[in-house]
């Protein structure tokens, strides 16, 4: 376990007290635009820490397919619903890494002239950037490995646990341990890595 529950509940919590501080002054609420599906879980937690007016969307953006790395190669899937011209708009991530997605989709949006455009994450990882991209909001910093939990997963699963934890190599290929055995070894083997004593660094957040 890289991230405790309770880590991530009080991260969410201090990032919604910033937004919320950053934002008070506005009359028009801000756009919260989440990228689906990593940050559905995120966002809906973020979304009722932030005390001023909020407005959701979701857009859905594919580089990973089934691959534990980034493919550079950005697919819109869902488009927003609404304009965001001359409004204050937040992206809602789960994680930025190589940054090539979010730059992609920060060149799209800034072309609606939106009134300001921000990124709030909840995982960062550095190690792996190579665009340079400006985030917001950060949560966490984590090391460069395949994180899973709390939205974020390989191959649509793991999203639903309640913490983020590191999917170890011998995971990718569960087939081999044979189906729902081999599922139950994984999910051991993501819980288990707390034991190692390795853990996320917080951002600048609180």
């Amino acid at each position: 376990m890289l991230i405790q529950p309770e880590a991530i509940r009080k991260k969410v919590r201090a990032l919604g007290r910033r937004i919320s501080e950053d934002y008070g002054t506005q009359t028009d609420a801000v756009v919260l635009i989440g990228i689906l599906k990593g940050a559905m879980f995120f966002l809906a937690d973020l979304a009722r820490a932030i005390t001023s007016p909020v407005e959701i969307e979701l857009m859905s953006i594919s580089s990973y397919g089934f691959s534990t790395r980034s493919s550079g190669v950005v697919r819109i899937l869902k488009d927003l619903d609404v304009s965001i011209t001359d409004r204050h708009v937040l992206i809602v991530e789960d994680i930025v890494d190589t940054g090539l997605t979010l730059s992609y989709l920060l060149c799209k949006l800034r072309a609606r002239h939106p009134k300001s455009l921000r990124v709030c994450t909840l995982l960062d990882k550095p190690a792996r950037r190579s665009v340079d991209v400006s985030i917001a909001y950060s949560g966490f910093t984590v090391p460069d490995e395949f994180v899973v939990g709390y939205g974020l997963d390989f191959n649509q699963q793991y999203r639903n646990l309640p913490f983020i934890g590191v999917l170890k190599p011998e995971c990718y290929g569960v087939d081999e341990s044979g189906g729902e055995r081999g599922e139950q070894v994984c999910r051991d083997k993501v819980a288990g890595r707390f034991a190692t004593g390795e853990a996320a660094t917080g951002g600048g957040d609180g």
